[in-house]
């Protein structure tokens, strides 16, 4: 749990909280395998209010343990991240893909960065996020590009009007530590599960 206060924004692929906005929390919450629960964002807010978290917020969810996280710190850019590699693949592959629940397997990602960034350069970071974690899982000897739940948080401060870096690819300064931080988080929890 991330109790991050006024003044932030997240860009987010989180069930609850989604897209770009500002957001006072995001929470990572633990259930079981096989989730049965068809209403995961409401879930969500419910564990959310029980620990007294109010206003906007993000939340994700994981079957993996969320208390064996990894963290990984860039100049100042931090990435937590839970690891469920049980269920993986690649992206694209052929055939159409369903409407019902995926299998078990997420790896979630929790960016904090210490500088405000424009709307491109957050929807940038969450790119740079997942090709760093791609990296990662390539680099720990797995065939995969994820899993079919993977979802990434990418928080900063508001900005102000004009305010904001404008670029956070990898070789930007503030993406190429992100990068380096989410690299980092997703290697080490990768290989713990090998």
């Amino acid at each position: 749990m991330w109790r991050l206060g006024p003044g932030w924004r997240v860009c987010s692929s989180a069930v609850l909280g989604g897209g770009i906005g500002p957001r006072a929390w995001i929470l990572n919450a633990q259930v079981p395998g096989g989730y049965p629960r068809l209403d995961p964002h409401r879930h969500l807010a419910d564990i959310a209010a029980a620990q007294g978290l109010g206003g906007p917020g993000a939340g994700l969810m994981t079957a993996a343990d969320v208390t064996a996280h990894t963290v990984a710190v860039d100049g100042g850019v931090a990435a937590t991240v839970t690891s469920g590699l049980g269920v993986r693949g690649w992206a694209a592959v052929p055939g159409d893909g369903t409407d019902g629940p995926s299998p078990p397997g997420t790896v979630n990602i929790v960016v904090t960065l210490p500088v405000a960034l424009t709307d491109a350069a957050l929807v940038n970071a969450v790119a740079t996020a997942t090709e760093a974690k791609v990296q990662a899982l390539v680099d720990a000897g797995l065939d995969c590009s994820g899993t079919p739940t993977d979802a990434v948080c990418v928080a900063a401060p508001d900005q102000g009007p004009g305010d904001g870096e404008p670029f956070a690819g990898p070789r930007s300064r503030w993406g190429s530590r992100l990068a380096r931080a989410v690299h980092r988080a997703v290697l080490d929890g990768a290989l713990r599960q090998s």
